[in-house]
């Protein structure tokens, strides 16, 4: 059998993500693996010069080539991905070096794919690979990456996007899921399948599935919203209509609205129902209740209702979302 050459560059810079460097080739090495060889991949690390990269965890990596080495050649994917800074609040600052960023638009030129990895999507952005697309990086940083590029549709939700020959990935462990959804894209999903046994993984978390946490959002800059984030967590099964929430905080609805909208970036109704269904995802990872059950604690009210807002947040359904992710015994 002739073995297709799939030649994948990582792009390596000073405090880059280790995980986001070394996740990738682990995987595509597994292809390699599973259809003997067949796979054709050939992954390198390039960087500016031969000099080891000390990585954001401090560990160094030597690169495999050189950017100027790559002049010359054909690029199957290209893989950008990220790097961060924590400022003394603990805020996340992603890295664009200008160097980088030329870098990596030259590179773009002569590649048949381009993605990135977590905050590696800002560098894309800084490139101008983005504009006009719809694209996602890490949540903590999405609204940054909106504001800075007006050009692109920036979503913060979905594990992975993908915009015709351009695909964006959201956090750093979903670099795994990305690279398992190249493969797929390159071999088949029963390749991809085989791939994601080997790794423990499921396949694959749909390219809707979310990353978004909402206890796990930034923390508002305001005690009311604070509470109000409290009040509908306590009350996950109540009515917690726009009214109700209002009352609570002391406020008109209109500007209890605007208070969402400039604190949160969305609506109360839209966060409400975001809420609901964050906690019923852990409920159907790790419980037995029925979807009848479900719908009612986490205040739905029926299961149509549950089924519809699972389709609009993560793009699957509840029972769906249960097999691929359950982590509770399954019932006898």
């Amino acid at each position: 059998m002739s073995i297709v050459s799939r030649l994948i560059v990582i792009v390596l810079f000073e405090d880059v993500d280790l995980l986001d460097v070394t996740g990738p080739p682990e995987v595509f090495s597994l292809a390699r693996r599973e259809t003997d060889e067949a796979a054709g991949y050939e992954v390198v690390l390039a960087a500016e010069t031969m000099d080891p990269v000390t990585t954001g965890a401090g560990v160094r990596v030597l690169p495999d080539t050189t950017f100027d080495d790559l002049a010359v050649k054909s690029i199957d994917t290209l893989i950008v991905p990220g790097a961060v800074q924590v400022d003394d609040q603990r805020h996340v600052h992603p890295l664009t070096d200008p160097a980088v960023v030329e870098r990596v638009r030259q590179l773009a030129t002569r590649t048949r794919r381009v993605t990135s990895v977590c905050v590696g999507a800002h560098i894309l952005a800084a490139a101008g690979l983005l504009d006009g697309k719809r694209a996602t990086t890490h949540w903590s940083t999405a609204r940054q990456l909106a504001a800075e590029h007006p050009a692109i549709e920036v979503d913060a939700d979905p594990i992975f996007i993908r915009q015709g020959d351009v695909w964006t990935g959201a956090g750093i462990s979903a670099c795994l899921d990305l690279s398992l959804a190249l493969i797929a894209d390159d071999l088949g999903e029963a390749v991809a399948l085989r791939v994601a046994r080997q790794l423990v993984m499921y396949l694959k978390r749909p390219s809707g599935q979310s990353q978004f946490s909402v206890p796990l959002e930034q923390v508002s800059a305001t005690r009311r919203i604070e509470d109000l984030r409290h009040h509908i967590m306590r009350n996950i099964a109540e009515p917690l209509t726009v009214a109700d929430l209002a009352a609570s905080a002391h406020v008109s609805e209109r500007q209890l609205t605007r208070i969402f909208k400039n604190e949160l970036g969305t609506t109360p109704h839209a966060y409400i129902e975001s809420a609901r269904v964050e906690v019923a995802r852990h409920q159907l990872e790790s419980t037995d209740a029925t979807l009848e059950r479900i719908a009612t604690a986490c205040g739905f009210g029926t299961v149509d209702t549950l089924v519809r807002a699972f389709r609009r947040r993560l793009d699957t359904t509840p029972t769906e979302y249960r097999r691929r992710f359950r982590t509770a015994p399954a019932p006898r």
